[in-house]
């Protein structure tokens, strides 16, 4: 992996909680303990499908049991 520069806070260097790479402090600030590389191989993992519902809003979908009878009329079906 290619080595970030480490910012510190109050004299602190924060590293990534999975890889022990140097995390910049502002991404650290922000409740991001990830380095870059291991953030984006985290957020490859999450799928999430936004479903329009009728005469609604849509609804964002991360659980497809959630997905299944969604629209149906008579209520969830499982």
């Amino acid at each position: 992996m290619a080595s970030s520069v480490s910012v510190s806070t109050h004299g602190w260097k924060v590293n990534c909680v999975r890889c022990s790479e140097a995390v910049d402090a502002r991404r650290w600030a922000l409740g991001i303990h990830l380095c870059m590389q291991c953030g984006e191989a985290q957020s490859r993992k999450v799928v999430r499908c936004i479903v329009p519902l009728h005469k609604s809003n849509y609804i964002l979908v991360t659980d497809l049991e959630d997905l299944k009878g969604i629209n149906n009329k008579g209520g969830l079906v499982r």
